[in-house]
């Protein structure tokens, strides 16, 4: 994206989606999730016994959702979108590997806002591979990359503004 097309995605974004900070069950109890989320599209999402029913598609989410599914060569039918208010809010070790993503999910995972840390760790091996993913970035994830490799945005004590990240999906509806 364009910086300047970025920067106002991004403050409208930030204004207008309906954040909120939902708790998830982790190792047997229910826990603040480290960062806030809004869902939106067209079907429901559960994961780490949280299901998220959808806001409805913004203007601004339906035409990036068309953007991303032009690079990508896959339609998107939802977008979580997370917000990380400074480097204290983070996203643990984890793959989206729901069985509503399917065998081998496409995942178009866009960046608004400060840059920060995104880490893949092998499954197996656990080899490392680190990007940074700055203001108007677009990471797509797709193949074996939810099977094999674990992904995180790790805390930082680094002082950093807010991010944005919006990971549009293709959820299978039952």
């Amino acid at each position: 994206l364009t910086e300047s097309y970025a920067n106002s995605l991004f403050q409208k974004l930030t204004d207008t989606l309906p954040w909120q900070q939902e708790s998830i069950n982790m190792f047997g109890r229910k826990v603040l999730q480290p960062r806030l989320q809004a869902w939106h599209g067209n079907a429901s999402y559960t994961y780490s016994g949280l299901t998220m029913h959808p806001h409805p598609w913004t203007e601004e989410l339906r035409a990036l959702e068309k953007r991303c599914a032009e690079i990508s060569g896959q339609r998107f039918n939802s977008v979580l979108a997370n917000m990380y208010r400074d480097g204290n809010d983070s996203m643990g070790w984890h793959q989206d590997n729901e069985p509503e993503l399917g065998p081998h999910p496409i995942i178009a995972s866009l960046s608004l806002g400060e840059p920060r840390r995104f880490v893949l760790k092998h499954k197996d091996s656990n080899e490392k591979q680190e990007f940074i993913l700055g203001h108007g970035a677009l990471l797509i994830m797709a193949g074996e990359t939810q099977q094999y490799w674990y992904h995180a945005i790790p805390k930082t004590k680094k002082a950093v503004n807010t991010r944005i990240n919006l990971t549009f999906r293709h959820i299978i509806e039952k």
